[in-house]
């Protein structure tokens, strides 16, 4: 056996799902230095030194959840350890996570220059799967270190959240300078959200090379609207629970968002904007329509595991209270007919990890209003796009797409997403017969609960392989963290 041609690794009899094909063929992986190098149907086991055999189950793209939160509510250090093995329990190999100054996170203010070495050290060794960052610009300063953080640390994408200009992460809010601990002269709002714009078309016109992957995300909802409805449905004792949650933060508000959104970026021409967590159909129909009216923006459209599988008479009540609020069932179907449309680009997590105290008050269990929004559920994305988008004919090649190649093509990941010679050899066998009961107790997550205990799908994930090594196999997560730090855009040789 020539030395030249020894592989580190071969999977054998893989039913391989592939973005962008018609079919699932079974093949064997050859892989070496942690990408897949050969790809055939019969790899002689003598050319490797280690030979796994498959079992016919499928094997998907290692998943790309480009929206996650770690250590919003615990500590960034702790929290990247737990909900990366939630991850990888998923089959999910790269986590994309975005962060800001302000209270939560690190609870600091400040520069990025500071701030964010700050995030990378605490992040190094902690990880259990490969995982970048997308970055908010908070003060006004910060629309210019957008530049230092593409230069210095990889950061090709930044966020916005539009309703805190004047809501707080969970309510009503008059002391929004407090909360993002920004100078009080300063303004979170349409005229920072322009320029913030601005700032990143001219960042795109610096790097030419880059311009396809430079892109900004943004969290739509008007604060107006939200302030308004909650004191109305606060006020309103029939409506309660995720119901009274959903009725406070109406779909109209999102809508509203996405098309003002949509207008400043044809003003600035800020051409790759990604609309995060569409959770109704207003908001997707607004969406489209603004793809429609501004032709020449290149539009992202992005749902959550969470808005397809829940809706508002979800049994665990205030444990699925999320920003957008879970909507009613017809929302939750408007959603799946957008994805067998192929309206939308991909699907995530929005990954979130909140306690239970957090989540349910002692004194006042069923008060909707005192619970944090956000929970995790990385660990379900794969599993519960493949329950439910089964049912309805999606094919596996498609989820592959909004899976695992889209978030990573547009964000700049392009050796991640797909199963191709010279691709990292990142790789889920799922078992597309295995049906499975959703427990909180069996996640690797330190959440404690999940909003989707008790949902029964079918497709259980059995092993995941990070860069070709096994990280997680039947129940168990293998050996200790080796997650790398990714880069942006990560361009192919």
């Amino acid at each position: 056996m020539p030395e030249a041609a020894l592989l580190d690794k071969i999977i054998k009899n893989v039913r391989v799902v592939r973005p962008h094909q018609q079919s699932v063929k079974q093949l064997d992986l050859g892989i070496k230095d942690g990408k897949f190098a050969q790809i055939s149907a019969n790899i002689s086991p003598d050319q490797a030194k280690d030979v796994l055999d498959a079992q016919n189950l499928l094997g998907f793209p290692g998943v790309v959840d480009a929206h996650m939160h770690i250590g919003i509510y615990q500590p960034l250090n702790q929290d990247a350890v737990t909900e990366s093995q939630a991850a990888a329990m998923g089959g999910v190999t790269t986590s994309l996570n975005y962060i800001r100054t302000g209270k939560y996170y690190l609870n600091k203010g400040g520069s990025y220059q500071g701030f964010f070495p700050e995030v990378l050290a605490l992040s190094e060794g902690n990880f259990f799967v490969d995982y970048g960052y997308h970055v908010a610009p908070i003060s006004n300063s910060h629309i210019n270190e957008m530049q230092l953080l593409f230069e210095e640390h990889g950061i090709s994408s930044f966020k916005i959240f539009m309703f805190y200009g004047g809501y707080g992460l969970h309510g009503l809010s008059d002391q929004q300078n407090l909360f993002l601990m920004i100078n009080k002269e300063e303004r979170y709002d349409l005229a920072h959200f322009e320029f913030i714009m601005r700032g990143l078309t001219q960042l795109r016109e610096s790097y030419p090379q880059a311009k396809d992957y430079i892109s900004l995300s943004l969290h739509c909802e008007v604060a107006e609207i939200l302030n308004a409805y909650t004191k109305i449905v606060e006020r309103d004792q029939t409506l309660t629970g995720l119901k009274a949650y959903s009725a406070a933060r109406p779909p109209h508000s999102e809508g509203l968002a996405i098309c003002i959104a949509s207008y400043l970026a044809h003003e600035t021409n800020c051409v790759n904007i990604n609309l995060l967590h569409l959770s109704s159909r207003k908001a997707l129909e607004a969406a489209l329509i603004m793809q429609s009216a501004f032709p020449h923006i290149n539009f992202r459209r992005e749902l959550t595991v969470g808005h397809l599988l829940l809706d508002i008479e979800a049994p665990t009540g205030s444990r699925a209270k999320v920003n957008p609020p879970i909507r009613s069932r017809e929302d939750v179907e408007y959603l799946w007919q957008a994805v067998l449309k192929r309206q939308v680009d991909w699907i995530v997590s929005d990954h979130a990890c909140c306690s239970a105290e957090k989540k349910v008050s002692l004194k006042y269990p069923n008060n909707i209003w005192l619970a944090k929004a956000g929970f995790g559920g990385t660990e379900y994305l794969l599993s519960g796009v493949f329950s439910e988008g089964s049912k309805r004919g999606m094919s596996y090649n498609h989820m592959a797409e909004l899976l695992c190649l889209n978030p990573a093509q547009r964000f700049g990941l392009l050796e991640k997403g797909d199963i191709a010679v010279g691709y990292d050899a990142d790789l889920v066998l799922l078992d597309p017969n295995e049906t499975f009961v959703v427990r909180a107790a069996e996640s690797e997550s330190q959440q404690g609960y999940t909003p989707f205990e008790g949902l029964e799908l079918t497709g259980k994930v059995k092993s995941t392989f990070l860069r070709g090594n096994l990280i997680y196999d039947r129940g168990q997560i293998i050996g200790s963290p080796t997650g790398k730090y990714l880069r942006r855009p990560y361009l192919k040789n």
